[in-house]
């Protein structure tokens, strides 16, 4: 049986000087599919604008808006009540004969393609056959996240949101954004199409009903093995009740949580909470 999470996220701005205007745009409203049914979900600012909010090109729900008036500090705050289910097993109905196929290949082929984050490597294409052999494709993916573990060291600050797969994995470190990316490009290099997930993961399992815990943006892989499911390269577990899917994508490029342009000074603060707290 699964859980009900609220989760308030705070972004917070300084600036040097004033900003005279802002242009942004906000992924931080989790998505509603067969194993996550969002409740309530609302995006708020100070100082407060008018927004309006539309789904992406990946089907993530953006929430924009600008502001015109000069100010020294900008703050986000997404606030989320959402229903998750349940681990969801592997799907395990396509061959490799079928991934291989031009149906799979044409309707995929988004999630198949190599990117500035998930860049081909020779060494890495190596590893990938190595773990592909004699396995079915779904076990194939488990083989590829539990190796993306074994051998990338989870140490915060040594990575970047513009670090990509192979640089993590040269420096054999990073955090669960360049687990999800090293992991990506195992998987499509076995030609099994994958996409980038993100959310937020409630750290403990044994968290009490009506507790509020730091929780964290998190984010993890889906591959397509004749249908979608989710695994957690970072934590070697399944996406359960304790995973809030928000955006899903290519890679971090496709989902970043905010982005945007303003004219003024230089952001000198930046500030992110995220508050989760088990309601059932």
């Amino acid at each position: 049986m699964g859980w009900r999470i609220r989760v308030v996220h705070t972004t917070g701005y300084s600036y040097e000087t004033p900003v005279r205007e802002s242009y942004n745009e906000v992924r931080l409203t989790p998505r509603s599919d067969n194993r996550q049914n969002v409740i309530v979900s609302r995006v708020e600012t100070t100082p407060a604008t008018r927004s309006y909010r539309y789904a992406d090109y990946w089907g993530t729900t953006v929430t924009a808006f600008d502001l015109h008036a000069p100010h020294t500090e900008l703050a986000v705050t997404a606030t989320s009540v959402v229903e998750t289910a349940d681990a969801l097993a592997p799907a395990r109905s396509a061959t490799w004969e079928e991934l291989a196929g031009e149906e799979v290949r044409d309707r995929y082929t988004e999630m198949l393609e190599f990117t500035d984050y998930v860049e081909r490597n020779r060494d890495l294409g190596r590893a990938a056959r190595a773990l592909k052999r004699g396995k079915e494709p779904a076990d194939a993916v488990l083989a590829a996240a539990r190796w993306v573990r074994e051998h990338l060291a989870y140490q915060p600050g040594t990575t970047g949101v513009h670090t990509a797969a192979v640089e993590a994995w040269e420096a054999r470190t990073g955090v669960c954004q360049d687990f999800a990316h090293l992991t990506l490009l195992l998987v499509r290099e076995m030609g099994i199409p994958a996409r980038y997930v993100s959310g937020y993961l409630l750290p403990s399992a044994a968290t009490e009903i009506r507790q509020t815990v730091r929780g964290e943006s998190h984010a993890w892989i889906e591959a397509w093995t004749g249908g979608w499911w989710g695994y957690d390269p970072t934590n070697d577990i399944e996406i359960g009740h304790r995973h809030v899917w928000v955006a899903v994508g290519r890679d971090y490029a496709d989902v970043p949580p905010l982005k945007g342009v303003y004219s003024g000074g230089e952001s000198s603060a930046l500030d992110v909470t995220v508050d989760m707290t088990r309601l059932a």
